[in-house]
C-alpha cells in the first residue's frame, strides 16, 4: 500500500470573481434609498474592499501550517529506479533532493524522469511501450538523482504567508515545493493541492 504523507492542515491572488453589469445593477437596486455612484465607481469599491478582505482572510495561512510532514527526501547519489519507486511509496509526484544536513539541493519530479527515458508524458510512453520501441542506449535506472533532478529548487520558507507562497509557485517546476528552515534544510513539501484546499480555490490544472 503507498505511503501517503500527512500534512498538518486537516481542512496570481484569489480569481476574482467578475461582475456584468447586470449584477452591479442588481445589487444596487437591493439598497434602500437613493444610491448616488456610478457603475464602474461600484466595481472599484468591489475590488477594494475584495483585495482588503483576501489579505485579511488569507494573512493567517503560513507554508508551515500547511505542509506536509514525515515527507523521506531523496539524496544525490540514488539511483532513478529506486527514486521513482520512493515516488510511488510515498504516492507523491516529486520529491525534494537533500544533503547529508537536510539542506535542500533541488527536486526530483516525475517529468525529470519521463525526459530521462527520453518521453515528455506518460501518453507518449505509453504508445512507445504499445510499439515496441527500443529501450534507449544508458539504462536510465542507473543513473543518479543528481544527474537527473532540477535545480535550484524553489523552496519556501515555513513562516511564508498566502501572497509569498502563492507567487512561489508559478516559478516552480512541480506540483510540490520543499517548506525549508532558516538554513534551507528541509521542514516538508507543500503541496499545490492542499494550499488550493485551504484557500478555498479550484486547482486549475
Amino acid at each position: 500500500m503507498a505511503k501517503r504523507a500527512e500534512s498538518a492542515w486537516t481542512e496570481s491572488e484569489p480569481a476574482e470573481l467578475t461582475l456584468t453589469d447586470a449584477d452591479v445593477i442588481d445589487a444596487m437596486q437591493q439598497i434602500p434609498g437613493y444610491l448616488d455612484i456610478s457603475i464602474e465607481d461600484f466595481r472599484s469599491l468591489y475590488r477594494l474592499a475584495h483585495a482588503h478582505a483576501s489579505e485579511r482572510l488569507f494573512s493567517q495561512v503560513k507554508a508551515g501550517q500547511l505542509m506536509r510532514t514525515g515527507i523521506e527526501p531523496l539524496r544525490p547519489t540514488q539511483l532513478a529506479g529506486e527514486a521513482a519507486r520512493a515516488l510511488v511509496t510515498q504516492n507523491l509526484k516529486s520529491l525534494p533532493v537533500v544533503d547529508a544536513s537536510d539542506r535542500v539541493l533541488g527536486i526530483l519530479t516525475e517529468t525529470d524522469l519521463l525526459r530521462c527515458i527520453g518521453a515528455t508524458s506518460y501518453l507518449e510512453l505509453l504508445f512507445e511501450a504499445l510499439s515496441q520501441v527500443p529501450a534507449p542506449d544508458v539504462d536510465c535506472r542507473e543513473r543518479s538523482v543528481a544527474a537527473l533532478m532540477s535545480q535550484p529548487a524553489v523552496t519556501i520558507h515555513e513562516q511564508a504567508g498566502f501572497n509569498e507562497t502563492l507567487r512561489a509557485f508559478p516559478r516552480h517546476p512541480g506540483r510540490s515545493m520543499p517548506v525549508v528552515d532558516a538554513v534551507g534544510r528541509m521542514r516538508g513539501l507543500l503541496l499545490r493541492k492542499d494550499f488550493l484546499h485551504a484557500c478555498h480555490l479550484g486547482e486549475g490544472s
